[in-house]
C-alpha cells in the first residue's frame, strides 16, 4: 500500500458490492449456458414437437399419471408447434438476448450504469420474443416457474443500480 500518496484511494479501481458481483457472476454463468440451451432447442424444436404429437395421439398419454396429464395437453402441443414454426427467430432473441446479458454483466462489473440497461434488454427480449411468437399461453401455467430467477434478477438489480456510475 502507497501511505506517501494522498490520492492513492482515488487511483484505486472502483468496485461492485459483494452482492452485485455474485450477481453478475451468476449472470455470467446463466448466459455462456444460454448459449448452447437455445441451440439445442433450435436443432430439436421440430423433433420435439413431433413427439409430443405422437406422444398425444398415440393414446399412451391416457397410461401415465394425473399430474403429467395436466403438463401435456392441447395448448402445449400447440405451443410446441409454434416454436418450432418460429425457431429462427426464437434462435436470434435467445442468442442475442445471452449476449446483451453477457456484455450488460461485464459492464456492470466495471460500475457503468449502461450495463443495466444493456442486461435488461437482453432479459426481457426472450420474453417478448416468446410472447410474440409463441403467444401468452407460454406465460401459463407450469411454465412461470421458469420466469421466477428473471424476475428476481430484474429486481436486484435494479436495487443494486445505485451502485452503478452514469457516464
Amino acid at each position: 500500500m502507497n501511505t506517501e500518496n494522498p490520492f492513492y484511494h482515488e487511483q484505486m479501481p472502483a468496485k461492485p458490492s459483494s452482492t452485485l458481483n455474485v450477481l453478475t457472476i451468476l449472470t455470467i454463468v446463466a448466459s455462456i449456458l444460454e448459449i448452447p440451451r437455445a441451440v439445442f432447442s433450435y436443432v430439436n424444436a421440430a423433433a420435439d414437437y413431433e413427439r409430443l404429437k405422437t406422444l398425444m395421439s398415440a393414446g399412451d398419454l391416457q397410461k401415465a399419471p394425473d399430474f403429467v396429464k395436466g403438463f401435456v395437453n392441447e395448448n402445449t402441443l400447440q405451443m410446441a408447434e409454434k416454436m418450432m414454426e418460429n425457431r429462427l427467430p426464437m434462435l436470434i432473441a435467445y442468442l442475442a438476448g445471452a449476449l446483451l446479458c453477457l456484455a450488460g454483466a461485464f459492464a456492470m462489473r466495471k460500475l457503468k450504469a449502461q450495463g443495466y440497461f444493456l442486461w435488461l434488454i437482453g432479459e426481457l427480449l426472450p420474453i417478448l420474443a416468446t410472447a410474440l411468437f409463441v403467444g401468452l399461453g407460454a406465460f401459463s401455467g407450469f411454465t412461470l416457474i421458469g420466469y421466477i430467477f428473471p424476475v428476481s434478477f430484474i429486481v436486484l438489480y435494479t436495487i443494486y443500480r445505485k451502485e452503478l456510475i452514469h457516464p
